[in-house]
């Protein structure tokens, strides 16, 4: 089973994208350097790690292009929130940091959410999924 979980994101901008991710919440990680050539950032109860890294950086290594998120998305990163609160005020801080809401928030069955495209257009969505109101069987 892997031990870990690394989720690298390539930015325009890595003082503007560093910037964007600290004011909405997400602290950066202390166990790894946060420079002009990676930040690392970390998120929920299990501190995955979000790096950030300039975009010819990550090219280099990923051996790839990259995808043009003004024109497709390449993955949607989903976040779990405690309450519906929790939900509506990482949206209020993603609109203040200069984010892109593309999904309200809004009940959809056991469900409550938000979807929000981050200041280089990654797409992220934030949940809360109501334990008394989940399906059973």
């Amino acid at each position: 089973m892997p031990k870990n979980l690394w989720i690298n994101l390539p930015v325009k901008d890595i003082r503007k994208s560093k910037a964007f991710f600290t004011e909405i919440g997400f602290p950066l990680n202390p166990n790894c350097p946060n420079n002009d050539e990676v930040v690392s950032l970390l998120i929920g109860e299990q501190n995955v790690a979000v790096m950030l890294f300039p975009e010819a950086t990550l090219r280099s290594f990923a051996g790839s292009d990259l995808t043009d998120t003004s024109k497709s998305m390449e993955v949607l990163l989903s976040i779990g929130a405690n309450s519906k609160d929790e939900v509506d005020e990482l949206v209020k801080k993603v609109m203040q940091a200069g984010g892109t809401i593309y999904s309200e928030p809004k009940e959809d069955g056991w469900m409550y959410g938000a979807g929000f495209a981050d200041v280089d257009g990654h797409r992220w969505n934030v949940l809360y999924m109501d334990p008394g109101k989940i399906p059973q069987g």
